[in-house]
């Protein structure tokens, strides 16, 4: 890790007052569509609520860089028996810097969303179907069983055969990444995964795919979402990117954000605050400021095929800084006393092959990736 000189450890947002108006007077954020005037609107409420970073913000963009490193490390030489020095990155297991790079959401993205009947129904059903488990494998054994996942051949017993059929052999139906509640207080059901069939009932039959694609924001979508037993705010904020990936919906990802509990801890992490200011509001300013972030560390961040980071990538980043600086900065504790990282890294070897939401316009860059992004690396 980079040990950052102390010119480079004032206050981050002090910097950025006195040098933002040189580099973008009169123009726009190309991470953000929003006016520059707004901007320094938010950066002049950071000083006044007393944001100050820490040094964990440092490592905050150190980590970024590596991760996002090797994630193009392992796509170009995925046989590599060692993509990074770093001893806690090659360690444990950490997302990737972008959301939709890591191995579900793209698994969510070719093989759930864009495959199968694109009626605003199956889109809605196979992507809730999908995520509710979180899970390749029970997606995989209800295709292998079901021949095809459809709303329209939906019958609760026998996609609850299915899943009694593996839990009675010791297989595991959901991820661990998300811990979704039971839902038996709204259903009544022994098993989880039967209320979880009920409550995706409960949505279709509400006619929940149609207001979905006749929200008038990404906000609306989550809120939408969190109406439904079970559902919080991390998960209906999930889920809300998730439907966003699709043609059902069409927001930027930077419209709306809410902070999931590692992305919290991550920020208290990060920043001493001693003003009023919503973590929202911390992740929205950071992902406004990324470039100037990392240009006064003088580090280089390789962007997904020309896509910055969006609020939900920093989000996700503050969880991820989180874990890591509970090695990294042992000294530095968090409120719930958490001081090691559970996952350990195995890595999995089968090739993805990368394909983004096609309204993102980066698929046809993907295939480009060694000469455009690995010769640095190598």
């Amino acid at each position: 890790m980079t040990k950052h000189a102390e010119t480079n450890r004032r206050n981050d947002v002090t910097i950025y007052i006195c040098g933002l108006h040189n580099s973008y007077l009169g123009g726009r954020n190309e991470n953000i569509n929003e006016p520059i005037n707004l901007i320094l609107k938010r950066i002049i409420e950071m000083q006044e609520k007393k944001v100050r970073s820490t040094e964990v913000f440092d490592t905050f963009w150190d980590f970024a860089v590596k991760r996002q490193d090797v994630f193009f490390m392992r796509v170009a030489k995925p046989n590599e028996e060692k993509w990074i020095d770093d001893p806690i990155l090659a360690k444990h297991k950490f997302t990737n810097a972008y959301r939709a790079s890591d191995r579900v959401s793209q698994y969510l993205i070719r093989n759930v969303i864009y495959s199968g009947d694109s009626s605003f129904e199956e889109i809605f059903f196979r992507i809730i179907l999908f995520k509710i488990f979180n899970k390749i494998e029970t997606c995989e054994l209800l295709k292998s069983q079901l021949g095809e996942i459809s709303w329209h051949d939906y019958s609760f017993d026998h996609y609850n055969n299915i899943l009694l059929n593996a839990l009675s052999n010791k297989g595991a139906i959901y991820s661990a990444a998300y811990i979704m509640a039971s839902g038996r207080s709204a259903f009544g059901y022994e098993k989880k995964h039967q209320n979880h069939l009920r409550l995706i009932e409960k949505m279709m039959n509400e006619q929940l795919p149609f207001r979905i694609a006749s929200a008038s924001s990404l906000e609306e979508v989550f809120n939408i979402m969190k109406s439904e037993p079970s559902i919080g705010n991390f998960l209906a904020y999930q889920y809300a990117i998730d439907l966003n990936y699709s043609e059902l919906i069409n927001f930027s990802e930077n419209d709306f954000v809410m902070p999931g509990p590692g992305s919290l801890r991550g920020i208290q992490k990060c920043f001493k605050i001693t003003g009023d200011v919503s973590a929202s509001d911390i992740i929205r300013f950071v992902t406004e400021q990324q470039e100037r972030f990392l240009e006064i560390r003088g580090l280089t961040f390789k962007k997904l095929w020309g896509r910055p980071l969006h609020l939900i990538d920093i989000q996700n980043l503050f969880c991820e800084v989180d874990k890591y600086a509970r090695v990294f900065h042992p000294e530095i504790g968090s409120h719930d006393g958490r001081k090691r990282i559970k996952q350990v890294f195995r890595p999995n070897r089968e090739p993805i092959n990368y394909w983004f939401p096609p309204k993102w316009g980066i698929n046809g860059s993907v295939d480009k990736i060694k000469e455009h992004y690995c010769g640095s690396l190598f």
